[in-house]
Protein backbone atom coordinates (compact mmCIF):
# COMPACT_ATOMS: atom_id res chain seq x y z
CA UNK A 1 0.00 0.00 0.00
CA UNK A 2 1.22 3.88 -0.23
CA UNK A 3 2.17 5.90 1.97
CA UNK A 4 0.98 9.94 1.78
CA UNK A 5 2.45 13.04 2.55
CA UNK A 6 3.10 15.91 4.43
CA UNK A 7 1.31 18.91 2.85
CA UNK A 8 3.23 21.85 4.00
CA UNK A 9 0.27 24.53 2.06
CA UNK A 10 -1.74 22.78 4.72
CA UNK A 11 -0.18 23.76 7.71
CA UNK A 12 -0.59 19.90 9.09
CA UNK A 13 0.66 16.75 8.83
CA UNK A 14 -1.65 14.16 6.59
CA UNK A 15 -1.20 11.32 7.75
CA UNK A 16 1.74 11.27 9.62
CA UNK A 17 1.51 7.71 11.47
CA UNK A 18 1.90 9.64 14.89
CA UNK A 19 -2.12 9.57 15.52
CA UNK A 20 -2.54 7.99 18.92
CA UNK A 21 -5.25 5.75 19.37
CA UNK A 22 -8.92 8.08 19.71
CA UNK A 23 -11.08 8.17 22.76
CA UNK A 24 -13.94 6.29 19.98
CA UNK A 25 -11.65 3.56 19.54
CA UNK A 26 -12.08 2.60 23.81
CA UNK A 27 -15.50 2.93 24.30
CA UNK A 28 -18.10 2.26 21.20
CA UNK A 29 -18.97 -0.98 20.79
CA UNK A 30 -19.04 -2.98 17.70
CA UNK A 31 -22.38 -3.10 16.00
CA UNK A 32 -24.38 -5.65 15.72
CA UNK A 33 -24.19 -7.90 11.92
CA UNK A 34 -27.47 -7.82 10.40
CA UNK A 35 -28.72 -10.80 8.31
CA UNK A 36 -29.98 -8.26 5.66
CA UNK A 37 -28.84 -4.34 5.02
CA UNK A 38 -30.77 -1.79 7.13
CA UNK A 39 -30.76 1.60 6.76
CA UNK A 40 -30.61 2.56 10.62
CA UNK A 41 -27.64 0.91 11.73
CA UNK A 42 -25.39 2.59 13.57
CA UNK A 43 -27.14 6.07 12.78
CA UNK A 44 -26.75 8.12 16.00
CA UNK A 45 -23.18 9.52 17.27
CA UNK A 46 -22.49 8.83 20.69
CA UNK A 47 -21.09 11.71 23.14
CA UNK A 48 -17.56 10.39 22.17
CA UNK A 49 -17.79 9.95 18.48
CA UNK A 50 -18.62 13.36 18.83
CA UNK A 51 -15.22 14.65 20.61
CA UNK A 52 -13.22 13.05 17.97
CA UNK A 53 -11.75 13.43 14.34
CA UNK A 54 -11.50 9.64 12.98
CA UNK A 55 -11.95 6.33 14.45
CA UNK A 56 -9.49 5.65 11.31
CA UNK A 57 -5.09 6.66 12.39
CA UNK A 58 -3.93 9.13 9.92
CA UNK A 59 -2.14 6.37 8.61
CA UNK A 60 -2.44 4.78 4.81
CA UNK A 61 -0.49 1.90 3.30
CA UNK A 62 1.33 2.98 0.40
CA UNK A 63 -0.40 1.10 -3.23
CA UNK A 64 -3.61 2.66 -2.64
CA UNK A 65 -4.04 6.56 -4.42
CA UNK A 66 -0.37 6.43 -4.81
CA UNK A 67 0.04 3.67 -7.08
CA UNK A 68 3.53 2.97 -6.40
CA UNK A 69 5.40 0.21 -6.66
CA UNK A 70 5.94 -2.35 -3.42
CA UNK A 71 8.52 -4.42 -2.76
CA UNK A 72 8.22 -7.89 -0.95
CA UNK A 73 8.51 -7.49 2.67
CA UNK A 74 11.24 -8.90 4.26
CA UNK A 75 11.50 -11.17 7.38
CA UNK A 76 14.31 -11.64 9.68
CA UNK A 77 15.04 -13.60 12.55
CA UNK A 78 14.56 -11.94 15.42
CA UNK A 79 14.46 -13.68 18.97
CA UNK A 80 13.41 -10.53 20.50
CA UNK A 81 10.36 -10.34 18.83
CA UNK A 82 9.90 -14.16 19.45
CA UNK A 83 9.89 -13.97 22.60
CA UNK A 84 7.18 -10.78 22.54
CA UNK A 85 5.14 -13.08 20.89
CA UNK A 86 5.06 -15.77 23.30
CA UNK A 87 4.57 -12.97 25.84
CA UNK A 88 1.70 -11.52 23.86
CA UNK A 89 0.06 -15.09 24.02
CA UNK A 90 -0.47 -14.70 27.46
CA UNK A 91 -2.32 -11.39 26.99
CA UNK A 92 -4.28 -12.21 24.16
CA UNK A 93 -5.72 -15.16 25.73
CA UNK A 94 -6.59 -13.28 29.15
CA UNK A 95 -8.52 -10.98 26.29
CA UNK A 96 -10.57 -14.44 25.21
CA UNK A 97 -8.99 -15.22 22.63
CA UNK A 98 -8.58 -18.88 22.07
CA UNK A 99 -5.26 -20.78 21.98
CA UNK A 100 -6.50 -22.68 18.90
CA UNK A 101 -6.72 -19.20 17.32
CA UNK A 102 -3.97 -17.23 18.20
CA UNK A 103 -1.60 -20.49 17.07
CA UNK A 104 -3.07 -20.43 14.05
CA UNK A 105 -3.08 -17.12 13.41
CA UNK A 106 0.57 -16.87 14.08
CA UNK A 107 1.85 -19.90 12.11
CA UNK A 108 4.28 -18.56 10.08
CA UNK A 109 4.44 -15.25 10.99
CA UNK A 110 7.87 -13.53 11.86
CA UNK A 111 9.23 -10.16 12.13
CA UNK A 112 8.78 -7.84 8.75
CA UNK A 113 11.62 -5.68 8.94
CA UNK A 114 10.22 -3.51 6.00
CA UNK A 115 6.77 -2.90 7.87
CA UNK A 116 8.96 -1.00 10.87
CA UNK A 117 11.06 0.49 8.26
CA UNK A 118 7.72 2.19 6.22
CA UNK A 119 6.44 2.91 9.75
CA UNK A 120 9.58 5.02 10.40
CA UNK A 121 9.62 7.21 7.08
CA UNK A 122 6.50 8.24 5.91
CA UNK A 123 7.07 11.57 5.30
CA UNK A 124 10.25 10.90 3.15
CA UNK A 125 8.56 13.12 0.64
CA UNK A 126 6.11 15.77 0.04
CA UNK A 127 3.82 16.64 -2.09
CA UNK A 128 1.39 19.39 -2.59
CA UNK A 129 -2.11 19.59 -3.03
CA UNK A 130 -2.36 19.68 -6.85
CA UNK A 131 0.31 16.25 -7.05
CA UNK A 132 -2.34 14.93 -4.94
CA UNK A 133 -5.10 15.79 -6.74
CA UNK A 134 -3.80 14.93 -10.17
CA UNK A 135 -3.59 11.72 -8.48
CA UNK A 136 -6.48 11.34 -6.54
CA UNK A 137 -8.50 12.33 -10.19
CA UNK A 138 -6.40 11.21 -12.22
CA UNK A 139 -8.43 9.69 -15.88
CA UNK A 140 -7.07 6.75 -14.92
CA UNK A 141 -8.49 6.09 -11.81
CA UNK A 142 -12.06 8.28 -13.03
CA UNK A 143 -12.66 5.79 -15.63
CA UNK A 144 -12.08 2.81 -13.29
CA UNK A 145 -14.52 4.51 -10.84
CA UNK A 146 -16.80 4.70 -13.30
CA UNK A 147 -16.72 0.61 -14.91
CA UNK A 148 -17.08 -0.60 -11.59
CA UNK A 149 -19.31 2.14 -10.47
CA UNK A 150 -21.08 0.14 -13.52
CA UNK A 151 -20.38 -3.37 -12.55
CA UNK A 152 -21.65 -3.08 -9.17
CA UNK A 153 -24.61 -0.77 -9.33
CA UNK A 154 -27.17 -2.81 -8.21
CA UNK A 155 -25.42 -3.48 -4.88
CA UNK A 156 -24.30 0.01 -4.51
CA UNK A 157 -27.94 1.82 -5.52
CA UNK A 158 -28.95 -1.18 -2.33
CA UNK A 159 -26.22 0.32 -0.30
CA UNK A 160 -27.09 4.00 -0.93
CA UNK A 161 -31.00 3.23 -0.29
CA UNK A 162 -30.00 1.54 3.07
CA UNK A 163 -27.49 4.23 4.66
CA UNK A 164 -28.18 7.17 2.41
CA UNK A 165 -25.00 8.16 1.10
CA UNK A 166 -24.62 8.60 -3.09
CA UNK A 167 -22.83 5.66 -4.78
CA UNK A 168 -20.66 7.48 -6.45
CA UNK A 169 -19.15 8.91 -2.78
CA UNK A 170 -18.84 5.27 -1.77
CA UNK A 171 -17.38 4.51 -5.20
CA UNK A 172 -14.75 7.35 -4.64
CA UNK A 173 -13.51 6.40 -1.17
CA UNK A 174 -12.67 2.77 -2.64
CA UNK A 175 -11.03 4.04 -5.35
CA UNK A 176 -8.90 6.21 -3.33
CA UNK A 177 -7.99 3.38 -0.39
CA UNK A 178 -7.65 0.45 -2.72
CA UNK A 179 -7.73 1.67 -6.48
CA UNK A 180 -10.95 -0.20 -6.59
CA UNK A 181 -10.08 -3.36 -4.85
CA UNK A 182 -7.01 -3.89 -7.33
CA UNK A 183 -4.71 -2.54 -4.33
CA UNK A 184 -5.84 -3.95 -1.08
CA UNK A 185 -2.35 -5.34 0.36
CA UNK A 186 -0.48 -8.71 0.44
CA UNK A 187 0.67 -8.10 3.66
CA UNK A 188 -0.51 -10.94 6.34
CA UNK A 189 -2.19 -8.47 8.65
CA UNK A 190 -1.23 -10.10 12.37
CA UNK A 191 2.36 -10.43 11.08
CA UNK A 192 2.40 -6.32 10.32
CA UNK A 193 0.29 -5.76 13.59
CA UNK A 194 2.90 -8.11 15.60
CA UNK A 195 5.78 -5.97 14.42
CA UNK A 196 3.90 -2.81 14.73
CA UNK A 197 3.01 -3.81 18.51
CA UNK A 198 6.42 -5.28 19.06
CA UNK A 199 8.45 -2.24 17.38
CA UNK A 200 7.30 -0.26 20.50
CA UNK A 201 6.88 3.40 19.08
CA UNK A 202 3.39 3.24 19.23
CA UNK A 203 2.91 -0.71 20.79
CA UNK A 204 -0.05 -0.20 22.86
CA UNK A 205 -2.29 1.76 19.87
CA UNK A 206 -1.46 -1.02 17.35
CA UNK A 207 -1.70 -3.95 20.29
CA UNK A 208 -4.95 -2.87 20.31
CA UNK A 209 -5.77 -3.30 17.02
CA UNK A 210 -4.05 -6.54 16.81
CA UNK A 211 -6.07 -8.02 19.69
CA UNK A 212 -9.00 -6.85 17.20
CA UNK A 213 -7.66 -8.16 14.29
CA UNK A 214 -7.11 -11.65 16.60
CA UNK A 215 -10.96 -11.06 17.21
CA UNK A 216 -11.73 -10.94 13.18
CA UNK A 217 -10.61 -14.13 12.88
CA UNK A 218 -11.89 -15.91 15.74
CA UNK A 219 -15.43 -14.68 14.31
CA UNK A 220 -14.80 -16.36 11.44
CA UNK A 221 -14.93 -13.26 9.42
CA UNK A 222 -12.13 -14.39 7.79
CA UNK A 223 -9.32 -16.81 7.90
CA UNK A 224 -5.38 -16.19 8.82
CA UNK A 225 -4.68 -17.07 4.59
CA UNK A 226 -6.93 -14.37 3.84
CA UNK A 227 -6.03 -12.12 6.10
CA UNK A 228 -3.99 -9.77 4.18
CA UNK A 229 -3.89 -5.81 4.30
CA UNK A 230 -1.38 -3.02 4.34
CA UNK A 231 1.99 -2.84 6.33
CA UNK A 232 0.05 -0.52 8.81
CA UNK A 233 -2.83 -3.08 9.23
CA UNK A 234 -5.53 -1.73 7.07
CA UNK A 235 -7.25 -4.09 5.19
CA UNK A 236 -9.85 -5.11 2.66
CA UNK A 237 -11.22 -2.53 -0.18
CA UNK A 238 -11.73 0.19 1.61
CA UNK A 239 -9.04 0.04 4.45
CA UNK A 240 -10.23 -0.65 7.80
CA UNK A 241 -8.34 -0.89 10.41
CA UNK A 242 -9.17 -3.81 12.81
CA UNK A 243 -10.97 -1.30 15.65
CA UNK A 244 -12.64 0.28 12.66
CA UNK A 245 -13.99 -3.02 11.37
CA UNK A 246 -15.65 -3.71 14.79
CA UNK A 247 -17.34 -0.80 15.33
CA UNK A 248 -18.68 -0.59 12.05
CA UNK A 249 -18.44 -3.22 9.53
CA UNK A 250 -21.48 -4.99 7.70
CA UNK A 251 -22.71 -8.47 6.64
CA UNK A 252 -24.96 -6.58 3.97
CA UNK A 253 -24.77 -10.24 1.79
CA UNK A 254 -26.45 -12.40 4.16
CA UNK A 255 -24.25 -14.86 4.82
CA UNK A 256 -22.66 -14.41 8.24
CA UNK A 257 -19.83 -12.91 7.58
CA UNK A 258 -18.60 -9.42 7.47
CA UNK A 259 -16.26 -10.06 4.47
CA UNK A 260 -14.39 -6.84 3.22
CA UNK A 261 -11.98 -8.98 2.00
CA UNK A 262 -14.28 -10.74 -1.03
CA UNK A 263 -14.03 -10.64 -4.89
CA UNK A 264 -17.52 -9.21 -4.21
CA UNK A 265 -16.66 -5.69 -2.61
CA UNK A 266 -20.93 -5.43 -1.20
CA UNK A 267 -19.72 -5.99 2.33
CA UNK A 268 -16.56 -3.52 2.13
CA UNK A 269 -18.38 -0.65 0.61
CA UNK A 270 -21.89 -0.96 2.89
CA UNK A 271 -19.70 -0.66 5.83
CA UNK A 272 -18.21 2.33 4.18
CA UNK A 273 -21.63 3.94 4.25
CA UNK A 274 -22.50 2.81 7.06
CA UNK A 275 -19.17 4.69 8.74
CA UNK A 276 -20.32 7.57 6.64
CA UNK A 277 -23.78 7.61 7.81
CA UNK A 278 -22.83 6.94 11.71
CA UNK A 279 -21.07 10.56 11.44
CA UNK A 280 -23.94 12.36 9.96
CA UNK A 281 -23.73 12.22 6.03
CA UNK A 282 -26.97 13.82 4.55
CA UNK A 283 -27.98 12.62 1.21
CA UNK A 284 -28.78 15.37 -1.13
CA UNK A 285 -25.86 18.09 0.30
CA UNK A 286 -22.62 18.29 -1.52
CA UNK A 287 -19.27 17.82 0.01
CA UNK A 288 -18.29 21.20 -1.49
CA UNK A 289 -18.34 23.19 -5.06
CA UNK A 290 -15.66 25.04 -6.36
CA UNK A 291 -16.12 28.83 -6.23
CA UNK A 292 -14.95 32.12 -7.60
CA UNK A 293 -13.87 34.49 -4.81
CA UNK A 294 -12.78 38.54 -5.04
CA UNK A 295 -9.86 39.40 -5.24
CA UNK A 296 -8.24 39.38 -2.20
CA UNK A 297 -10.65 38.13 0.08
CA UNK A 298 -9.94 36.12 3.11
CA UNK A 299 -11.51 33.46 4.53
CA UNK A 300 -11.09 32.19 8.34
CA UNK A 301 -13.83 29.56 9.57
CA UNK A 302 -16.41 31.59 9.26
CA UNK A 303 -19.20 29.35 8.23
CA UNK A 304 -22.19 31.41 6.28
CA UNK A 305 -25.33 30.16 4.19
CA UNK A 306 -24.32 29.89 0.26
CA UNK A 307 -26.85 33.17 -0.57
CA UNK A 308 -25.04 35.15 2.13
CA UNK A 309 -21.69 33.95 0.40
CA UNK A 310 -23.02 35.24 -2.92
CA UNK A 311 -24.57 38.81 -1.33
CA UNK A 312 -20.04 39.29 -0.41
CA UNK A 313 -19.19 37.97 -4.27
CA UNK A 314 -18.35 34.19 -3.54
CA UNK A 315 -20.44 32.21 -6.42
CA UNK A 316 -19.65 29.08 -7.86
CA UNK A 317 -17.40 28.87 -11.14
CA UNK A 318 -20.29 29.31 -13.49
CA UNK A 319 -20.91 32.85 -12.15
CA UNK A 320 -23.59 31.92 -10.62
CA UNK A 321 -25.08 31.46 -6.15
CA UNK A 322 -24.81 28.50 -4.91
CA UNK A 323 -27.52 26.89 -3.64
CA UNK A 324 -28.67 26.53 0.14
CA UNK A 325 -27.97 23.07 0.69
CA UNK A 326 -26.45 24.07 4.31
CA UNK A 327 -24.29 26.37 5.80
CA UNK A 328 -20.47 26.18 4.32
CA UNK A 329 -17.21 27.56 4.79
CA UNK A 330 -14.83 28.73 2.12
CA UNK A 331 -11.88 26.43 2.02
CA UNK A 332 -8.44 27.41 -0.16
CA UNK A 333 -5.94 24.71 0.26
CA UNK A 334 -3.13 26.40 -1.45
CA UNK A 335 -3.98 29.67 -1.03
CA UNK A 336 -5.55 32.59 -2.34
CA UNK A 337 -3.79 32.23 -5.82
CA UNK A 338 -5.18 28.43 -6.14
CA UNK A 339 -8.91 26.44 -6.18
CA UNK A 340 -11.40 27.73 -3.71
CA UNK A 341 -14.16 25.48 -2.41
CA UNK A 342 -17.34 25.82 -0.55
CA UNK A 343 -17.47 23.07 1.28
CA UNK A 344 -20.50 22.04 3.50
CA UNK A 345 -21.04 19.46 6.63
CA UNK A 346 -20.38 16.27 4.17
CA UNK A 347 -16.58 17.60 3.65
CA UNK A 348 -16.15 16.86 7.72
CA UNK A 349 -17.44 13.42 7.75
CA UNK A 350 -15.79 12.27 4.61
CA UNK A 351 -12.70 14.20 7.49
CA UNK A 352 -13.57 11.53 9.91
CA UNK A 353 -12.77 8.44 7.63
CA UNK A 354 -9.62 10.21 7.25
CA UNK A 355 -8.63 13.72 8.64
CA UNK A 356 -7.11 15.55 6.13
CA UNK A 357 -8.38 18.08 3.85
CA UNK A 358 -6.63 16.93 0.74
CA UNK A 359 -8.12 13.26 1.36
CA UNK A 360 -11.50 15.25 1.67
CA UNK A 361 -11.39 16.97 -1.27
CA UNK A 362 -9.99 13.79 -3.88
CA UNK A 363 -12.28 11.55 -2.43
CA UNK A 364 -15.15 14.82 -3.24
CA UNK A 365 -13.77 15.80 -6.56
CA UNK A 366 -13.33 11.72 -7.62
CA UNK A 367 -16.81 11.25 -6.57
CA UNK A 368 -18.20 14.00 -8.95
CA UNK A 369 -15.55 13.02 -11.53
CA UNK A 370 -17.13 9.87 -11.51
CA UNK A 371 -20.35 11.14 -11.71
CA UNK A 372 -19.38 12.98 -14.93
CA UNK A 373 -18.88 16.40 -13.32
CA UNK A 374 -15.87 18.60 -14.41
CA UNK A 375 -11.99 18.94 -13.27
CA UNK A 376 -11.25 22.10 -11.49
CA UNK A 377 -11.28 24.89 -13.13
CA UNK A 378 -8.92 27.32 -11.32
CA UNK A 379 -5.54 26.77 -11.63
CA UNK A 380 -2.87 26.03 -9.15
CA UNK A 381 -0.04 28.30 -7.59
CA UNK A 382 2.55 24.99 -8.84
CA UNK A 383 5.76 26.91 -9.20
CA UNK A 384 6.63 24.52 -12.31
CA UNK A 385 5.07 24.09 -15.68
CA UNK A 386 2.47 20.84 -15.41
CA UNK A 387 2.41 17.79 -17.87
CA UNK A 388 -0.79 15.73 -18.69
CA UNK A 389 -1.14 12.16 -17.47
CA UNK A 390 0.26 10.28 -20.59
CA UNK A 391 3.44 12.96 -20.36
CA UNK A 392 3.66 11.47 -16.53
CA UNK A 393 3.87 7.98 -17.94
CA UNK A 394 6.24 9.37 -20.38
CA UNK A 395 8.30 10.61 -17.69
CA UNK A 396 8.18 6.94 -16.12
CA UNK A 397 8.79 5.05 -18.89
CA UNK A 398 11.80 7.27 -19.75
CA UNK A 399 13.68 6.88 -15.92
CA UNK A 400 12.54 3.28 -16.11
CA UNK A 401 14.79 2.73 -19.22
CA UNK A 402 17.51 4.74 -17.95
CA UNK A 403 17.39 1.81 -15.29
CA UNK A 404 15.75 3.60 -12.48
CA UNK A 405 13.66 1.27 -10.21
CA UNK A 406 10.45 2.03 -11.69
CA UNK A 407 8.01 -1.52 -12.35
CA UNK A 408 4.87 0.32 -12.86
CA UNK A 409 3.96 2.97 -15.43
CA UNK A 410 0.56 4.69 -14.52
CA UNK A 411 1.34 7.95 -14.57
CA UNK A 412 0.65 8.58 -10.78
CA UNK A 413 3.77 10.31 -8.92
CA UNK A 414 4.24 8.22 -5.71
CA UNK A 415 6.94 8.14 -3.74
CA UNK A 416 8.89 6.01 -5.90
CA UNK A 417 8.66 7.86 -9.02
CA UNK A 418 9.22 11.31 -6.84
CA UNK A 419 12.75 9.55 -6.31
CA UNK A 420 13.26 8.89 -9.13
CA UNK A 421 12.86 12.13 -10.65
CA UNK A 422 14.73 13.54 -7.56
CA UNK A 423 17.78 11.20 -8.23
CA UNK A 424 17.71 12.25 -12.04
CA UNK A 425 17.52 15.52 -11.27
CA UNK A 426 20.57 15.60 -9.43
CA UNK A 427 22.57 13.63 -12.36
CA UNK A 428 21.44 16.21 -14.55
CA UNK A 429 22.26 19.47 -12.22
CA UNK A 430 18.76 20.50 -12.45
CA UNK A 431 16.74 21.55 -8.89
CA UNK A 432 16.03 18.53 -7.18
CA UNK A 433 12.29 18.90 -5.78
CA UNK A 434 10.84 15.56 -7.48
CA UNK A 435 8.24 17.28 -9.68
CA UNK A 436 6.78 15.74 -12.73
CA UNK A 437 7.32 18.80 -14.55
CA UNK A 438 7.57 19.83 -18.17
CA UNK A 439 11.54 20.73 -17.63
CA UNK A 440 12.19 17.56 -16.50
CA UNK A 441 10.31 15.40 -19.24
CA UNK A 442 11.87 17.51 -21.67
CA UNK A 443 15.08 16.80 -20.30
CA UNK A 444 14.53 13.41 -20.56
CA UNK A 445 13.26 13.72 -24.11
CA UNK A 446 16.91 15.22 -24.84
CA UNK A 447 19.49 12.96 -22.80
Amino acid sequence: MFVRYLFPVLGAAFLCGSAPATALESSIRPVARPATPAPDVATTPTAAALSTKSLRPRLRPKTSSSGTDEAQPTRVANPAFDSWVRSFRARALSRGISSQVFDAAFQGIGYNADVVSKDRNQAEFKRQIWDYLDSAASPERVDMGQQALSRHRSALSRIEQAYGVEAEVVTAVWGLESKYGTRMGDIPVIEALSTLSFDGRRGAFFEKQLIAALKILQNGDTTPRNFLGSWAGAMGHTQFIPTSYEAYAVDFTGDGRRDIWSNDPSDALASTAAYLKRFGWRKGMPWGVEVRVPNGARFGDTSRMPSQWAAQGVVGVDGRPVRDYGSARILQPAGPTGASFMVFANFDVIKRYNNADAYAIGVGHLSDRIKGGPAIQASWPRGYTPVSFEERKEIQRQLQQMGYPLEKIDGIIGPNTAKSIMNFQQSAGMKVDGYASREVLNRLRSR
